[in-house]
Formats: C-alpha cells, structure tokens, sequence
C-alpha cells in the first residue's frame, strides 16, 4: 500500500517500526525483539489499567483514496494519504497534568540525528509548553540499548543552534548529561513516569 504525506510525498516506513527485530543483549527478560513503541504501548497499557496515568498513542489521521476489492468479503488499500501533518508519538493525563511527547531510536552508537524531528513536532511541543504541559522525547541507542528521557526544553537548545551553525545531532556525552536515563522493568515495561515525577516535584 502506498502512503502519501499531504504534499504527494511518499512515506517511507521509519525503521524503528519495521517488523525486523531489533536484539537487545543486555535486557534481564529476555530477547523481546519489540520496538520502542511496542514497549511504550505495553508501559502505557500497565499505567492505565493500574490508574496511574490515561496515556494513548496518537492515531495518523489517513484519507484512503483506492481500494480493491479482490473479492466479496476483503479489501485492500492500495493509495493512502496523510490528511495533516502529525504532531507527536503520544499525549495523555498524569497527576493532573497533560503530558506530550515522542519516542525515537538510533543505531548511532555517539550521538542522536536531529533530522529524526520534523519542525511541526517541534512547534507542536513548544505551544504545549506555553501552555504548561510537559513535553519531552523517549531516546533509544538501540545498538546501546540505552534509554533516555529528555525534556523538550533541552530538545529545543540543539534544534535552535542548528540554524547558527550548530551540530545536526545531540552528542551522547550531552544526553547523559541533562537526560534522565530509564531503565527496564517487569511492570512497567518502561516505567517512564518516574523521571516525570522528578520533573513535577523538581
């Protein structure tokens, strides 16, 4: 099937969301193979069902514009497009407070590409934050099998320095830095909403 962004433009699958697993050697329970967003789905199923927190993954608003219909009881989609350009992974409710946010990988094993943001996620963060939400992006060093909580704000300082000649990506070393690094769990699989506790009461 193919996919089209607003503009005509193709969409390419990104490959955190293939269905080739991704191996992680320093995991406790075992070779998941899932993607980021698969272990942010099943944390975010936990928090819910436990009352913890009401946090969905945004759905992609698509027009469909061809079908066939290779017989009575099936379809397929053959030509898709988005109808707007998407914001974020995920938003929901937390202590009271609404929380947005996206979850990337990299293979790099140095630094995290800021080519993997779009500028309209960019500013769909910002106006969240004018708004007093808590905005922040979910990093994995997939090679590392690492992973990283880091807050809009700090997001904002490399995007911004881009322009002045800046760096096209945040170094490792700086992440560890200003980032709060998770790590993995039974139940919650990924229990984010520890660091966003330190983000609240800090």
């Amino acid at each position: 099937m193919t996919i089209r962004y607003p503009n005509g433009k193709a969409f390419r699958q990104p490959s955190h969301s293939k269905s080739k697993s991704t191996k992680f050697a320093n995991v406790n329970f075992g070779d998941r193979g899932m993607s980021l967003e698969s272990e942010l789905n099943s944390s975010n199923t936990y928090y819910l069902e436990n009352d913890i927190a009401v946090i969905h993954k945004k759905p992609i608003p698509i027009q469909i514009v061809k079908v066939d219909y290779p017989n009575r009881s099936a379809a397929v989609i053959r030509e898709a497009y988005f109808k707007q350009a998407s914001t974020t992974d995920y938003n929901g409710v937390y202590r009271g407070r609404y929380l947005d946010f996206e979850a990337k990988e990299t293979k790099s094993t140095t630094a995290f590409p800021l080519k993997n943001f779009h500028e309209h996620q960019i500013e769909h963060m910002r106006k969240c934050l004018a708004q007093d939400g808590i905005c922040f992006v979910i990093i994995r060093f997939a090679v590392l099998n690492r992973l990283f909580l880091l807050t809009a704000t700090d997001l904002f300082h490399y995007w911004d320095h881009q322009a002045d000649g800046g760096r096209k990506s945040i170094p490792l070393k700086d992440i560890e830095k200003l980032a709060t690094e998770l790590h993995y769990h039974i139940n919650p699989l990924i229990p984010y909403l520890d660091a966003i506790d330190q983000l609240i009461e800090g």
